[in-house]
């Protein structure tokens, strides 16, 4: 593992949607998320965080220390139990703390050093492990906002036709069955994010490798997301603001606001990425640089 960063980040997330819907709402039909309020576009961070976490299990393949915590259909009892065998840990969990006060930090760094995701986003480790609800908490140095179309969007529920049947039943019918699904035509999202080198020293031991594999993984999270729900999404910028310190130059909302998302004035309707013009302030607080990746 390279050194653990020393410098704070904030950053900017640029992603759009054509004819897909980009974060289903279950509660509403798998309606794409919207605030009724307003009309704007949602799509939560619990969403871009599993598209994270998918890129950085599909390009390390398992290799050490970058393996997935919160993964699809794997126990986290089972991962939590891994820290107790490799510690050699065969009794009750609290009275092996009674016996090594320094047992808590020994789990905890176990599993930030195997587990990308928790070395990023932190982890609740509470499972029940041999009979102990406890097994760790951890503050990650990487958060994410929720992500909110630049402008209102218009979700369409298109009409489909169903062609395959199911039982010899369905054969006899000879009706056409309907469904449903809805899209957004288009839609370009703003995500808003924050990285803590001072979480980063105190708790996980969040490297500068790790760092660019996150940058990595926010440009490409939707390569190999492809479905027929979000057969066009892309990150079309990463906007990075590098502070000189550990704490900070500047408040993250100063830097939020440096980022100019217009619709051109020509425009009436957003259609592409092209239709809009994205800018950031040419001055900066002191003690912050700007990088646009993407």
């Amino acid at each position: 593992m390279s050194e653990i960063i020393k410098n704070r980040y904030d950053f900017v997330i640029l992603f759009d949607v054509e004819n897909g819907n980009p974060n289903g709402d279950p509660d509403a039909g798998n309606m794409p998320r919207i605030d009724p309020e307003t009309g704007y576009g949602l799509v939560t961070d619990v969403c871009l965080k599993r598209k994270i976490r998918n890129y950085v299990e599909t390009a390390k393949e398992d290799a050490l220390g970058y393996r997935i915590y919160i993964k699809d259909q794997v126990p986290l009892q089972r991962s939590d139990a891994e820290a107790l065998e490799y510690l050699k840990v065969d009794k009750d969990l609290k009275a092996a703390k009674k016996d090594d006060p320094t047992l808590d930090e020994k789990i905890r760094n176990f599993m930030c050093s195997n587990f990308y995701d928790i070395r990023t986003f932190g982890a609740v480790m509470t499972t029940f492990v041999k009979g102990v609800l406890n097994c760790g908490q951890v503050r990650g140095p990487v958060q994410l906002g929720f992500a909110r179309s630049v402008d209102p969007i218009l979700p369409q529920e298109v009409t489909i036709t169903r062609v395959a049947i199911t039982t010899e039943a369905d054969a006899e019918n000879k009706g056409t069955e309907m469904g449903r699904k809805y899209i957004v035509p288009y839609g370009l999202y703003r995500a808003e994010g924050y990285v803590s080198a001072n979480l980063a020293r105190k708790t996980t031991g969040f490297s500068e490798e790790d760092l660019q594999l996150l940058w990595q993984a926010i440009l490409n999270m939707f390569e190999n997301d492809h479905s027929a729900a979000r057969g066009k999404m892309a990150v079309r910028e990463l906007i990075v603001f590098r502070h000189d310190s550990e704490l900070g130059n500047a408040p993250a909302y100063k830097l939020f606001d440096a980022v100019h998302v217009e619709r051109k004035p020509e425009v009436a309707v957003a259609r592409s990425y092209r239709d809009y013009q994205v800018t950031v302030d040419d001055t900066l607080p002191g003690g912050v640089t700007c990088e646009r990746l993407g």
